[in-house]
């Protein structure tokens, strides 16, 4: 049986290319970057092409490039690192109900801690209002966290229009762009963006590495204690495999991007137009337009989800859903009860996501498979 993946929001496999440079820097780059010698040196050398090359991706400069373990991380340093260094600035933040727990969860440890946090509303098609934003923003606002691409519906946030709202007022703008990057084109002095974080596994790099963008002159408090890494902003000897690892899968990535965007938006309409012949009823979440065309999120409503992605997994096809089953009970995705509320569209959807290694037989394949899975559960309602 052929086992088809789609589910590449979560964590993609790793490009041939990257695992190829990872073992030859696991042979030949095994210093320690901080060390002076030989061996320290060239693990530095490359150290410094790979922030070069991360840097270019997202028109930035080297020196503004942190490198973490991860997108969690990433936020992290962000959100807390800056309000606790300018906690004499104010104690107000801004967030939406939709961001990553990343996000979310790092405000909430802030509001124990004393701030302020707004968290904003969605429309059922995922976005923002602006002016929300405009009407939530305070003379004691220090920070607006709002993510680019979100990982459940792929929806497009308008970070532009953010950005350019924020120009004029203190508070800084921080971006999860952890799902966009690699999809998306980002530059970020176009886009006013402060501070922006990523994670390589979804962009078909090495789990346990990412990088958070900091605008230089924007300081932060480390979460993390020790050596002077990462210009004191980020503890601890650095994952050179990874990093190497990192910059080259990006490098492709964006090399890629256009040709990627397309192939995936063929997949998306020729697995909607298998579900429409066969008279499938779902909802599709998320605005219509602005999106990644790799994420698609559908509600199949009456539907147990938990069963169909159990069926469609014995039917070779990994997917995956926002719910989680807790003492038996499906709570539904936080993203799409702050679209829908909490009901049955926000407990029955399932999210397919596609990437490398994916072909149209592919995603015909799934999308037949699916068709099957309801039709079976259905006749058994």
């Amino acid at each position: 049986m052929e086992r088809i993946y789609l589910d590449h929001a979560a964590t993609s496999p790793i490009h041939k290319d990257v695992v190829q440079v990872m073992a030859d820097s696991l042979k030949e780059f095994f210093g320690n970057p901080s060390s002076i010698h030989h061996y320290g040196r060239e693990a530095r050398r490359m150290l410094d092409d790979a922030r070069e090359t991360i840097a270019t991706s997202i028109h930035a400069k080297s020196d503004e490039i942190v490198f973490t373990s991860g997108g969690t991380e990433a936020d992290n340093l962000a959100i807390i690192g800056y309000a606790k260094r300018h906690r004499s600035q104010g104690t107000h933040l801004i967030t939406v109900k939709t961001e990553h727990h990343g996000v979310l969860h790092a405000c909430e440890h802030l509001e124990r801690d004393g701030f302020d946090v707004t968290y904003l509303n969605v429309d059922e098609d995922g976005m923002i209002r602006m002016d929300e934003l405009q009407a939530a923003l305070r003379d004691d606002t220090i920070l607006v966290s709002i993510m680019m691409a979100n990982n459940e519906t792929g929806v497009l946030l308008p970070i532009k229009e953010i950005g350019d709202l924020l120009k004029d007022h203190q508070a800084v703008f921080h971006t999860d762009a952890v799902q966009a990057i690699g999809k998306y084109p980002i530059h970020v002095d176009e886009l006013h963006i402060d501070l922006l974080a990523s994670s390589a596994h979804k962009f078909n790099g090495p789990n346990g590495v990412g990088f958070l963008y900091k605008r230089k002159g924007i300081t932060l408090d480390p979460l993390t204690y020790g050596g002077e890494q990462e210009r004191k902003t980020r503890a601890g000897t650095e994952n050179v495999a990874g990093i190497l690892g990192m910059a080259k899968a990006l490098s492709i990535a964006i090399q890629d991007m256009h040709a990627r965007s397309e192939q995936y938006e063929e997949f998306r309409e020729q697995f909607l137009r298998i579900l429409d012949e066969n008279a499938i009823e779902y909802k599709l979440n998320g605005h219509k337009t602005e999106r990644l065309n790799n994420v698609m999120n559908l509600s199949f409503e009456g539907m147990n989800v938990e069963s169909i992605l159990m069926n469609l997994d014995l039917s070779g096809v990994a997917v995956s859903s926002g719910s989680a089953c807790t003492a038996g009970s499906v709570e539904p995705s936080h993203v799409l009860t702050a679209m829908f509320g909490n009901n049955d569209r926000s407990k029955s959807a399932v999210r397919f996501s596609f990437g490398l290694g994916n072909t149209i037989e592919q995603v015909i394949h799934a999308a037949n498979a699916v068709v099957k899975t309801l039709e079976r559960m259905n006749a058994r309602r």
